[in-house]
């Protein structure tokens, strides 16, 4: 009996499963690893503050694309011109009328955007525009009087402020945040280094690789697209103020920025900063040319521009002024700044080598887009809320008539010493710059 159960296999009784053990510490619940990134795929940390912001990509991409024919349209109408009439200065003086026409018309567009809204004033008034473009292509194609061109491009003056428009809404977005508004400011004057940077180019691929007329087609259907899906943009939009005669401190905001208190000084120094650019431009198409290169005068004028852009989008990293005093003496030393870069090209210039004076033109770049945020940043303080459009319109206005005259001069003298002692007159310009009172 002993031998047959010790023959049997021996099975092991089934094991229960412990009953679990409750504990009082909480585990934290298991989340899938994060994605890291490659150092330097994300944007710093302030402009993503500002596209965080639900609406404001949609309105940047459109501003962008409305504002990207502005450096179109004046080189594909003195291409379109030359190429059908065989006249440059037929063509520089038709684009002149129409920056004058611009200079007069701009200030009461951005009036009227002012009174009664961005929405109901830029779509009728960039159709207009656009009416004076398609105007002078098809006078250029009839082949008709030559008064119909300065007709027509004289038309074109109703193009608002698409840039203005989009510093209005940064400043309605972030009134209550100086930080956020000086990165915003810095933004939008890297766009605008930026698009003038392509637009010439694109005008010019344009107008010599399919037809003369192309430029200014692509241009025109670009800006009224843009301007209509920038204003379909509602919620972003900054109000109309209503204008209450009897109500304290209407008088102020009814008064035109020309009249504001320190404003006068600052519009003059915008004046001798155009200069700079008018001149700059057409020294530095004389000098390529003079040293048998003419093709790359475009491509260090657009170096200049990019140095710009890649200072102002540094620019706006910086933390922001902490009062009207400490933002003047900003101001002051960035066109300080600009004065003394601005030497550079003129050196450069004596040794008679295109290289260095491409490397002296991306310096004097760096100290452009500086001065401008900084300049923009004064008008938007001392110019009221209700009339902002206004304001920065005739800071633009003041650009272009500077633009013109430098340019005037700079073909006259045929020398970076324009380009120089414009400098130095912004810089002696700002330093009567005031405060204003409170």
């Amino acid at each position: 009996m002993i031998l047959f159960l010790a023959s049997r296999p021996v099975t092991a009784p089934p094991v229960r499963p412990a009953a679990p053990v409750r504990s009082t510490r909480r585990v934290p619940p298991v989340r899938p690893a994060r994605r890291v990134r490659p150092p330097g795929f994300r944007f710093p940390a302030p402009y993503r503050r500002l596209f965080s912001v639900p609406g404001t990509r949609a309105f940047t991409a459109a501003n962008l694309l409305a504002r990207l024919p502005m450096g179109m349209l004046s080189v594909s109408a003195v291409l379109m011109i030359a190429a059908t009439r065989g006249s440059y200065a037929l063509a520089g003086a038709v684009t002149a009328t129409g920056l004058a026409a611009t200079a007069l018309v701009g200030p009461l567009t951005a009036r009227l955007i002012d009174r009664h809204g961005q929405a109901r004033i830029a779509v009728p008034a960039s159709v207009f525009a656009v009416l004076g473009s398609l105007s002078l292509l098809l006078c250029i194609h009839c082949h008709a009087p030559t008064w119909t061109l300065f007709a027509s491009y004289a038309a074109t003056a109703t193009t608002p402020n698409t840039g203005g428009m989009s510093r209005a809404r940064w400043a309605h977005l972030f009134r209550d945040d100086p930080a956020a508004r000086h990165t915003a400011n810095s933004f939008e004057q890297a766009a605008d280094e930026l698009c003038f940077m392509l637009g010439p180019v694109l005008a010019t691929f344009l107008c010599t690789a399919l037809f003369p007329e192309a430029g200014t087609l692509v241009a025109a259907a670009c800006f009224l697209t843009g301007v209509l899906l920038f204003a379909a943009q509602r919620r972003t939009e900054p109000p109309v103020t209503a204008r209450t005669p009897g109500r304290p401190g209407s008088r102020a905001r009814s008064r035109t920025p020309l009249r504001l208190p320190g404003l006068p000084p600052l519009l003059l120094t915008f004046l001798a900063t155009g200069a700079i650019f008018g001149s700059l431009e057409v020294v530095t198409v004389a000098f390529a040319d003079a040293h048998g290169a003419r093709s790359a005068a475009g491509a260090m004028l657009a170096l200049q521009a990019a140095g710009s852009c890649a200072a102002g989008l540094l620019y706006g990293l910086l933390p922001p002024t902490t009062g009207p005093a400490h933002h003047l003496r900003r101001f002051r030393r960035c066109v300080g700044a600009m004065a003394a870069l601005m030497l550079l090209p003129l050196l450069a210039a004596r040794t008679g080598s295109l290289t260095a004076l491409t490397c002296a033109l991306l310096l004097a770049g760096m100290a452009t887009a500086p001065t401008m945020v900084t300049g923009m940043g004064l008008i938007q303080s001392r110019t009221p809320a209700a009339r902002l459009n206004e304001g920065m319109t005739l800071s633009v206005t003041a650009l272009l008539a500077g633009i013109a005259t430098g340019s005037a001069a700079g073909g006259y003298a045929v020398d970076y010493a324009v380009p120089a002692a414009a400098a130095a007159l912004a810089c002696v310009l700002a330093l009567l710059t005031t405060r204003p009172p409170r």
